[in-house]
Order: structure tokens, then C-alpha cells, then sequence
């Protein structure tokens, strides 16, 4: 099959619209035509040299689309099933799927390397195989991937908003109910408020904390925070420090979720400077795989207490919380039409992510054409 799909060809690069071979499933596989795929600052990281991965590759892991075809083996899916791309497979089987921890999944150790489970590819241009982002390579109209990273949803919830809770709105609400263990009265920081940073608001809320400040250097993202949870917000860490200070006199907060686009080493001792004895720092944010700068003041960890606990994927099983959200938001209770500031063709894609780098959007949502 011929389709165009944004091929990220390089470090520092814009993404390239072209044409893709694409190749259809085998054993275990199953081809999908994405309908919707949300835009993530993490398919940016190889792009800026933060992160490593395979390239060229075609990017995305925020997708929704319907299956077209399975492959030998397959069991769980059929033709006309409506699925959400999980960006880590969950293969049901390895220690840690076994023990109730999906996000750690084996699999999920090859989301950066391009090829399918057999280490072979499925995408090829310009006469060289194609990787794809997270073994789903959302940012093209039709994928080839394995079984064990699609999650099966019902027929009804509009595809243009199930594919947020594939990666972002996942993260971020794990991040509060099942990282950072948010309790009912408690006081959260949730630092960036981008995909992930809404839905970690989100998570807080409906956990039942009673004082959320939102910190974010871009003012006018206030209103999208309270409308997702939010209580107070602030515009820098020190803002954020004294404004948790006089909110909780002086014991400051249960715990600080820390969701920026890029983590750099001396934002995790500053968020430190947020928590109360006992209290949590979760970092989600990804930083540079070469970063090592953090400075920290040791003793605090033993005599106050402190954590630094990282959440890869919000420490989600996405089996079962990709249904359970989209049933909070079938309910009312979980925003994502709200999270959605712009809907844009592929052919839009740099521009769209621009507009993400410059903090215009909560999240993005690219529409592909059939």
C-alpha cells in the first residue's frame, strides 16, 4: 500500500511529508487506518536530539483509528473494531504485564527502534526501510503493528478524542492517582501544563485534591488549568513556592508533578522546594538522555523525608485504564474535548508542532484523509 506519512529523516529536521510503502500484517500483526492522532512533545525529543531512536522514522503514538485486516495468530481483534494505540505494548505475559504493571513492559524496551517485534520493517521510502515511533507510526493514515499495542474500545466515542488517552492523558492522570497516590484534600503542583500537564490536573481533581496550583511561564494557558482542575496558578517556580507557602502555611504541598516538555537537572531540586515532609516530586517530563546536571541537598531525603519517584506512562496498565478513562469521559468527568485547541491536516505538521513549542495549544489533533 502507497500513503503519505511524516517521516522524521534526521536530528534537527522538519518532519517530511512523502510517500511510504507500507506493508500489510503478519503473524501477530494488524493493519489499522488511523483516523485521529494527537501531537506529543515526545515524537519531538529525537527530533531536537534529546532522545535517541531509530531513524528515519515515521512519527506519532497518539492514535485511533479501525481495524482493516489482521494477521495469522491474532485473536483479540477483528475487522471493524474500534482501537486505541497503546505507545507501550502490553504483552500480557512478562513479569511485569504478569504483575500488574503494563507500562514496564518488555516490549516497550524497542518503542525507539523502528522495527516490528521480529526486527524487521514494515514502512520503506527513498528505497530504505522506515521505522515508526512507539511500533504504531501515527503520523500516517494506515500502520502495520503488532497485536499487543492496540487496546480495543467501543464503538461509539469520537475517535479525534479517544486517541488522547493513547499516551497523554494517561500519563498525566496516572501521574497523580497512581505515581503520586493523590488523596482527597490533598495540596498538588503540576508543573507544564501541555497534554500531559491537563491531564495530570485532571487526575487530581477527580482524586479529590482540594488545592491544585498550576505552574506554566506561558500566562494564558490560566484559564485552560482551572478549567481542567486547577485552583491557583503561577508563572515561575519561585511564584509557585511562596504561593504554596501561604496556602498551606508554610507546610506545603503533598506533591509536585513535574510535566514539562523538557526536564532540565535543576528543576527537580526546585520542585523539591514545593513538597512538605514526606511529599512526593514525580517526575513524568522527559529530559535529555545526556542530562546529569541535577545539584540536590541530600540530607532532605533523609531528614524530611522527600521522594523523587519517576512514572513512565503514568504507571498505567492501559488494558484496563484506556477503557476506564474513556468512560470518565463519557461520564462527564474527564476532559478531552476541552484539551483539544486546534485540529490540523498532516500536511500542517511542523506548523502544529510550533504552535505547541510556543505554548499556543493545550494538545493538537491531527484529522487524517481517507
Amino acid at each position: 500500500m502507497k500513503m503519505n506519512g511524516a517521516v522524521l529523516w534526521g536530528p534537527h529536521e522538519d518532519w517530511s511529508v512523502e510517500e511510504v510503502e507500507l506493508d500489510g500484517p503478519r503473524e501477530g500483526e494488524v493493519l489499522v487506518a488511523w483516523q485521529s492522532t494527537g501531537l506529543c512533545h515526545s515524537d519531538h525529543h529525537p527530533r531536537a536530539g534529546d532522545a535517541p531512536a531509530m531513524l528515519p522514522t515515521i512519527g506519532g503514538h497518539e492514535g485511533a483509528g479501525l481495524v482493516q485486516e489482521v494477521g495469522a495468530g491474532v485473536t483479540t481483534l477483528k475487522p471493524g473494531d474500534h482501537v486505541v494505540g497503546s505507545f507501550i505494548p502490553a504483552c500480557g505475559r512478562c513479569r511485569w504485564c504478569s504483575t500488574g504493571r503494563q507500562n514496564l513492559c518488555d516490549f516497550g524496551a524497542l518503542i525507539m527502534q523502528g522495527a516490528n517485534l521480529d526486527g524487521t520493517f514494515r514502512r520503506h521510502a527513498r528505497g530504505k526501510d522506515i521505522g515508526a515511533i512507539s511500533l504504531l507510526g501515527t503520523f500516517a493514515p494506515y500502520a502495520t503493528v503488532p497485536e499487543v499495542s492496540l487496546v480495543k474500545i467501543e464503538d461509539d466515542y469520537d475517535l479525534s478524542r479517544a486517541c488522547l488517552v493513547g499516551c497523554g492523558v494517561t500519563t498525566g492522570w496516572g501521574s497523580a492517582v497512581n505515581t503520586a497516590k493523590v488523596q482527597p484534600g490533598d495540596t498538588v503542583v503540576v508543573i507544564g501544563i501541555g497534554g500531559i500537564g491537563a491531564g495530570a490536573l485532571q487526575g487530581a481533581r477527580i482524586a479529590g485534591a482540594e488545592k491544585i496550583i498550576a505552574v506554566d511561564i506561558v500566562p494564558g494557558k490560566r484559564a485552560a488549568a482551572e478549567q481542567f482542575g486547577a485552583t491557583h496558578f503561577a508563572t515561575s517556580f519561585e511564584e509557585a513556592t511562596e504561593l504554596v507557602g501561604e496556602l498551606t502555611r508554610g507546610v506545603m504541598a503533598d506533591s509536585a508533578i513535574l510535566t514539562v516538555g523538557l526536564v532540565e537537572g535543576p528543576m527537580i531540586g526546585q520542585s523539591l522546594e514545593l513538597v512538605r515532609k514526606a511529599g512526593s516530586v514525580v517526575v513524568t517530563g522527559i529530559a535529555a538522555f545526556s542530562d546529569v546536571t541535577p545539584t540536590l541537598p541530600l540530607a532532605m531525603f533523609t531528614l524530611f523525608q522527600k521522594r523523587v519517584l519517576g512514572s513512565l506512562f503514568g504507571e498505567a496498565n492501559p488494558r484496563a485504564d484506556i477503557p476506564r478513562l474513556l468512560s470518565l469521559y463519557r461520564e462527564g468527568k474527564l476532559l478531552l474535548d476541552e484539551m483539544v485547541t486546534t485540529e490540523y491536516k498532516l500536511t500542517e505538521i511542523n506548523s502544529a508542532y510550533d504552535d505547541m513549542l510556543a505554548g499556543r495549544i493545550v494538545r493538537g489533533v491531527i484529522q487524517h484523509q481517507h
